[in-house]
């Protein structure tokens, strides 16, 4: 009986239609308010045409303005459910999280071959939208007498990987090919792209330019030496490999020097001291090998950062952007750390540190509020399945505005914590110290209970090119730290008078040879200028409660893994 009800709902012998080609109108007080559904105009004449699930699913109807209408989809087989009589799919072509259910009666063209497939396979159903007697959904299709259902590519049940069970987010890594048909990474994929968009809206529509800055570089932007080196095929002679032991010299005795001004140990200077001979040493080595025929002349290197290439451009045209791949030969398996990832980098001309934190506060507003706005129904699957508080958090990012205090203050806050006895952490806090993820994530999520920019850093804990404040001690450097995931962004006012940069150039040791051209922006026309940089892939992780940094790119990059 259940099957003749749902052949008299389905309406099986109606007449054929032509395929639905409009944009869907909701009422709206007083006037018509156009759907978020879209006319079905893409480019999809391989199949003769389809409608994208999300205009279906994600109408504010629920599609319920399509009922009774011929329409054609296309997507990828989720579940399929087959009895003599009918044969019920589940669809999803990666527009929506949702899955849109397809009734196939027996007499309809193509019932016999799509039975004999399973999860995975891709399909074309034409049919008539109907409502739906099924929780969660207000439609499905009805593919009746006279509809088509056709296999496009199917596939083997027994060897395809993704068969319909739950599987681990390692198992996923190692088809990554395959992955974005998970609903997690399928979700992910969609906020990613949202962000980006969000991105470039936010800093064009406050008239910035976007400046494509370069992927090979021979600055290191960082100071830290974890740079990894090009070479052409057979460049790596015995010279060559002398050089590369080099380079691995200089990279371990950058982390001594952090490591010894980490722990404000006695014997920074000579650290700097042993650092700055090593790099002497390799600069040289690296002279000698360039006659030998080193492609750049010298050793070029994959960029960390695009923010010195930008402030060139900032230097002449004003406000400007990078948003762009940055890498770090940072030997880390941690669930925060990736060889290659994305930065989106801001300078503005004309701006001190106050500027740069209130720009970088209105861009993570903007990227919380554009998610809750046009991802909800990703979303809802992450407060699901991952992070049941993920949008009560990105709310409150998008409403309140943040906190803001010193470095000093910040210490002198965790330190009464630890004296009350009401925080205990694994990392000393005292000034001079950086501030560790525990650190941070105290301050944002037990005393803030929100964001929280801190400002003002030591200068022994920052970049060269950060802007000396005035006692001598600080640098005008700023991070936002986010509940849930620490560190966001990072940004300061440069240091634009000369004298004091090359002070700090040679306190850390870095060659100011290396940075001439940097070095003369400060000669011609200096002007006050800030920015920030805002690693991509922890945006996302913030805006999606994804705790994995792996999970959150396409294709990630991290020691042993470099497949796809």
């Amino acid at each position: 009986m259940a099957g003749v009800r749902r052949q008299r709902r389905h309406g099986f012998a109606g007449r054929r239609s032509s395929l639905c080609t409009f944009v869907l109108r909701a009422r709206g007080g007083e006037e018509d308010v156009e759907a978020k559904a879209q006319p079905n105009i893409g480019y999809n004449k391989a199949v003769g045409g389809r409608l994208r699930l999300k205009q279906i699913m994600e109408a504010p109807d629920g599609g319920r303005s399509l009922i009774g209408k011929k329409v054609a989809v296309c997507g990828w087989v989720r579940t399929i459910r087959a009895q003599k009589a009918l044969a019920f799919i589940k669809v999803n072509d990666g527009s929506t999280v949702k899955e849109l259910q397809v009734v196939v009666v027996a007499e309809a063209e193509g019932f016999e071959a799509v039975c004999g497939q399973g999860t995975g396979a891709s399909v074309r159903v034409e049919g008539t939208v109907v409502e739906s007697p099924a929780k969660g959904q207000e439609v499905e299709i009805s593919c009746g007498v006279g509809d088509k259902v056709e296999v496009i590519g199917g596939v083997d049940p027994k060897v395809y990987p993704l068969a319909k069970k739950k599987h681990s987010l390692e198992f996923l890594r190692n088809i990554a090919h395959l992955r974005p048909r998970s609903n997690l990474i399928a979700s992910v994929s969609r906020v990613r792209n949202a962000l980006a968009m969000c991105t470039h809206r936010f800093f064009q529509d406050r008239g910035f330019l976007y400046v494509h800055t370069p992927i090979i570089t021979t600055a290191d932007c960082e100071g830290a030496g974890e740079m990894f080196r090009i070479t052409t095929e057979g460049e790596e002679t015995a010279a060559g490999e002398d050089l590369a032991a080099l380079e691995a010299e200089v990279a371990a005795q950058g982390d001594a020097v952090r490591a010894a001004k980490a722990a404000k140990a006695d014997d920074v200077k000579e650290q700097v001291d042993k650092l700055l001979a090593l790099k002497a040493k390799l600069e040289a080595s690296g002279a000698k090998q360039s006659d030998s025929g080193e492609f750049f002349g010298q050793p070029a290197y994959l960029t960390v950062s695009g923010q010195l290439a930008v402030e060139n451009f900032c230097c002449s045209l004003g406000d400007v952007y990078t948003f762009g791949p940055t890498f770090r030969a940072e030997n880390s398996s941690t669930t925060r750390h990736l060889a290659e990832f994305w930065m989106i980098e801001p300078e503005m001309a004309f701006a001190n540190l106050e500027d740069d934190m209130d720009c970088a506060e209105d861009y993570i507003r903007c990227c919380a509020k554009t998610v809750l706005e046009s991802c909800q129904s990703d979303l809802d699957f992450f407060a699901l399945r991952v992070d049941k508080e993920i949008q009560d958090r990105l709310s409150l990012i998008a409403s309140k505005p943040f906190a803001r205090l010193s470095y000093t203050e910040a210490v002198e806050v965790l330190q009464e914590y630890v004296q009350k006895g009401e925080a205990k952490f694994e990392f000393e806090v005292a000034w001079g110290k950086e501030l560790q993820t525990e650190h941070e994530k105290f301050l944002t999520d037990v005393v803030y209970k929100g964001p929280v920019i801190v400002y003002n850093y030591p200068k022994d804990c920052k970049a060269f090119y950060m802007r000396l404040n005035e006692d001598g001690k600080t640098v005008a450097a700023m991070d936002i730290l986010c509940p849930g995931i620490g560190e966001l962004v990072g940004g300061s006012q440069r240091e634009e008078r000369l004298e004091v940069l090359d002070e700090r150039l040679a306190a850390l040791g870095l060659p100011k040879e290396d940075y001439w051209w940097y070095r003369d922006l400060r000669l011609h026309g200096s002007v006050p200028h800030a920015g920030f940089g805002v690693g991509f892939e922890r945006l996302v992780m913030l805006c999606t409660g994804v705790q994995n940094i792996r999970d959150v790119i396409p294709f990630p990059r991290y020691p042993g893994h470099a497949a796809f």
